[in-house]
C-alpha cells in the first residue's frame, strides 16, 4: 500500500498546553514541530528545550522542521534530544550533505526542505544522504496560508527522481494542506502531508486525521495506477 503519513502541525495548536494538544493528534503518523527564529524566516516559535519537553510526553514521533539560520551548528542537538526526524532548509545550510550524516549518526531520520521558488534539481543528487524532501507549499514562516499550486510541478519532478531513486525516501509538503489540496499534492507525488488547522481547527482532529489519509491515498492510488 502507498504511504500516505499525516503530520499534524502544532503550530495550530495550543501552545499554553501543548501537553494535551500533542494526545489530540495520537492517531497521526507524527507530529510536525515548527522552530522559527525570526532570521531565516519573519517569525519566532519555539527552541530546544521546548522540544526537548515535548518529546517526553509526545504519544507520536516529533517531526522537526527546522526553519533557522545556521542549522550545521542547531540541527544536531534535536537530533539528539530524541526527535524522529529533523528537517532544514537547503537556503540556510552550508554543508547539508555533512548535517545529514550527522543527523542520522545521532538517530534522526534527515530532511532537506526548499522553499517554493527555490528549484529543487541541484538537491538531487543528495537523496542518497536523505530520509525526507520537502517542498514547501507556502512561503515558510506562518501557518495558515494558501496552497500554492505553483509548486505542483516542481512535487511531480522531485516524485519522479525519488521513484528512480528507489523509493525510499519520502516526500513531503507543508503550507495549506486540506481535504481539497491534498488530493492535488498526493496525485503529483506526495505521500507525507504536514497539516495544521485541517487538523486542529477541526472539531474532532482524529476524523480530520482519518479523512485526509483517507482522500490521499485514494489519489495516490489514482495516480500511481492502483
Amino acid at each position: 500500500m502507498t504511504r500516505c503519513d499525516i503530520h499534524p502541525s502544532i503550530l495550530s495548536a495550543d501552545f499554553s498546553r501543548l501537553g494535551e494538544e500533542l494526545q489530540r493528534i495520537r492517531t497521526a503518523d507524527a507530529a510536525h514541530v515548527d522552530v522559527m527564529d525570526n532570521h531565516f524566516v519573519p517569525n519566532l516559535t519555539l527552541g530546544l528545550p521546548v522540544v526537548e519537553r515535548l518529546q517526553r510526553v509526545s504519544p507520536v514521533p516529533l517531526d522537526l522542521h527546522l526553519m533557522i539560520e545556521d542549522p550545521d551548528r542547531w540541527a544536531p542537538a534535536y537530533a539528539e534530544a530524541g526527535c524522529a526526524s529533523v528537517t532544514f532548509h537547503a537556503e540556510a545550510a552550508a554543508a547539508p550533505v555533512k548535517l545529514a550524516r550527522e543527523l542520522r549518526a545521532a538517530g534522526a531520520k534527515a530532511g532537506l526542505a526548499v522553499r517554493p521558488a527555490t528549484p529543487v534539481e541541484p538537491y538531487l543528487d543528495l537523496l542518497p544522504e536523505l530520509d525526507m524532501l520537502l517542498v514547501m507549499t507556502v512561503e515558510p514562516g506562518f501557518g495558515g496560508q494558501s496552497f500554492l499550486d505553483v509548486t505542483l510541478p516542481k512535487l511531480r519532478r522531485a516524485a519522479a527522481a525519488v521513484r528512480a531513486h528507489g523509493g525510499t525516501v519520502a516526500l513531503q509538503v507543508d503550507g495549506g494542506i486540506s481535504e481539497e489540496t491534498i488530493a492535488r499534492a498526493a496525485e503529483a507525488g506526495a505521500d507525507t502531508f504536514v497539516a495544521g488547522s485541517a487538523v486542529y481547527g477541526a472539531e474532532d482532529p482524529a476524523a480530520a486525521i482519518a479523512a485526509l489519509r483517507r482522500t490521499a491515498r485514494e489519489h495516490s492510488a489514482a495516480a500511481h495506477g492502483a
